[in-house]
């Protein structure tokens, strides 16, 4: 009898996630991808004869992937090569204050009692218990729960512990919790700051989203060889397990038959038949008739004002002179609110907040790189990509202000002879059309935001979604998590047809 096909859309995470997952399962697999390559966001580009990651930059949650290569006899060690990281990242202010952070809460508690004081260091570590408190209650009901609603994630938690429906506090921003925490607006400004994970501003975010921090404690790890071996190991692993992975041929349209999915057409014209297709995308893609206007009715469309946040981003080779770097590094604006009002607004802000990863340093202090190293530079942007095009004089000046503010933070990059490539709002709609260039999916915006993140199951029997635009949102672990959620999905569907 022969196996049951399914195509996936997309060789992202999500996408490389569910064929590993299916793969398991028993299921015929063909993933198609428009790329030469998979790795969807996770990305890097060549500047100057160095490969520097211009994606995500932070692995967290390793036990996803421990996970999901044990579900088909597989450990992660034999594919990947992961260091725990003790620092997480160095912060700066333009006032010349540096504050770093550890895995570890206490040291991350001494660390903030020499910076502010003893009485900051003990509400940091209440903070702390809070975001474990909230991640233990969310993790299986919300995160590993096909999409919940407002309803179902009460009743997973039980109407018997009503502290913990409390605790969740999606009726707070994330700002005016913090506010109760911390005293020093540093700190306030620098937690906040995990919002942008999300692609969401602090100021309007639930303070729910006060779990991440928690996350970065539970582990950061540095991968050997960059970013892109995580879905490059993904896409051996599929393969292995017997997944047709076609790079460099687009899907231009998912096939229906009968009101169900039913394969896919390539931009090289083939037709490929299935029994359920997984699509690896922005949900706004396929409900803006970029797979067939015939799948489009089956995501609901977002309007853009709900599009979380996107970048322009510098990846540069330099020499660096002044304050010391590790791999993770933030330097911030003199003013958040004003920053995140920009953004709302849809301007590039005066006085950015700047993600500076170091690609060749560790998370210790060490001798800089000899000669020139591996820089890679974010900044937040409005998601306007598909209706305004940065001209090249607001480019300039969005890289002369992040250059300057790293300056004022200590830090001199000779940019005179550093080759560098700049990405806008713009370029990542091209590569993720129908978002604007936004790179979290839905902003995380509102109490019930997490509740209107699409699912697995769109309204089309067989056709599934996964990415980090969909439950249960955006970052690469949960990407991954988005892909056996569909995975899942898919399989009790089949399961309940057959009976």
């Amino acid at each position: 009898m022969a196996r049951e096909r399914v195509v996936i859309v997309g060789a992202g995470i999500g996408g490389l996630g569910a064929a590993v997952d299916l793969c398991g399962r028993g299921m015929d697999v063909t993933v198609v991808e428009r790329a030469d390559r998979p790795g969807g966001k996770i990305h890097d580009t060549l500047v100057d004869g160095a490969t520097i990651d211009t994606g995500p930059t932070v692995f967290t949650m390793r036990w996803v992937f421990d996970d999901l290569f044990a579900s088909v006899g597989e450990s992660l060690s034999d594919h990947l090569t992961l260091k725990p990281a003790e620092t997480l990242a160095r912060h700066a202010w333009q006032d010349g204050a540096t504050l770093d952070l550890f895995a570890d809460p206490a040291r991350s508690a001494d660390a903030i009692g020499q910076f502010v004081g003893a009485a900051e260091a003990r509400r940091f570590l209440a903070f702390c218990d809070r975001g474990a408190r909230l991640y233990r209650i969310l993790e299986a009901p919300f995160m590993k729960a096909q999409k919940p609603g407002l309803v179902d994630l009460t009743l997973a938690i039980g109407l018997h512990r009503p502290a913990d429906q409390w605790s969740i506090m999606p009726y707070r921003s994330m700002w005016s919790e913090l506010g109760r925490y911390f005293h020093d607006p540093r700190l306030r400004q620098l937690f906040g700051r995990y919002a942008t994970y999300c692609g969401a501003s602090p100021f309007r975010a639930p303070a729910t989203m006060m779990l991440i921090a928690h996350v970065e404690q539970q582990g950061v790890w540095l991968v050997e060889g960059g970013m892109q071996r995580i879905p490059q190991a993904l896409g051996t692993l599929a393969e292995s397990l017997g997944a047709d992975l076609r790079y460099g041929d687009a899907c231009v349209e998912v096939l229906t038959s009968g009101g169900r999915a039913s394969g896919v057409v390539l931009a090289s014209g083939q037709r490929i038949a299935a029994d359920a297709v997984i699509v690896n995308a922005d949900p706004a893609a396929v409900s803006q008739g970029l797979f067939g206007v015939e799948i489009a009715p089956a995501v609901r469309r977002p309007a853009p004002a709900t599009r979380s946040l996107s970048a322009v981003t510098f990846a540069l080779t330099a020499d660096t002179r002044g304050a010391p770097l590790l791999r993770h590094n933030v330097c911030f604006s003199r003013d958040s609110p004003a920053e995140f009002a920009a953004l709302a607004a849809g301007r590039l802000p005066e006085d950015p907040t700047v993600y500076l990863c170091a690609q060749d340093r560790g998370d210790t202090d060490a001798p800089p790189p000899t000669g020139p190293e591996r820089l890679f530079a974010i900044v937040n942007a409005p998601p306007r990509g598909d209706t305004h095009r940065l001209t090249p004089e607001e480019t300039d000046q969005c890289r002369s202000r992040t250059f300057a503010l790293l300056e004022r933070c200590g830090l001199r990059i000779d940019l005179a002879s550093s080759p560098m490539a700049t990405t806008t709002p713009a370029d990542f709609e091209r590569r993720f059309p129908a978002t604007g260039g936004a790179l979290y999916g839905r902003a995380g915006h509102g109490w019930d935001s997490a509740f209107r993140r699409p699912g697995a199951r769109t309204r089309m029997p067989g056709l599934y979604l996964c990415g980090g635009g969909t439950h249960p949102g955006a970052g690469v672990p949960m990407a991954a998590l988005s892909g056996r959620l569909a995975a899942s999905a898919l399989m009790q569907d089949r399961a309940s047809t057959r009976r």
